[in-house]
């Protein structure tokens, strides 16, 4: 059998699958529930400053997140209170 040769990110990849710990029970389920109240299934078009929209975009850009995401993030934190 012909042996592959693994960059070096996939050795990385291949290094980080042998520490994977599956998770169950209540802490499976809590996960779950995690992400599907994080589901996104509405759509809301809104109108706001053009500077806003650009301070947004660069605060997302800093974080490393899409500005859209970002903001349902922030409109989600805000619906908590």
């Amino acid at each position: 059998m012909k042996r592959v040769r693994l960059s070096k990110e996939e050795k990385e990849i291949e290094a980080r699958m042998d520490a994977y710990v599956p998770v169950k029970g209540s802490e499976y389920q809590a996960i779950a529930q995690a992400v599907a109240a994080r589901r996104k299934d509405a759509v809301l078009n809104i109108r706001i400053n053009r500077q806003d929209l650009e301070n947004i975009k660069l605060k997302a850009r800093k974080l490393g997140v899409k500005y859209q995401s970002f903001v349902a993030e922030i409109l989600h934190k805000v619906a908590q209170l």
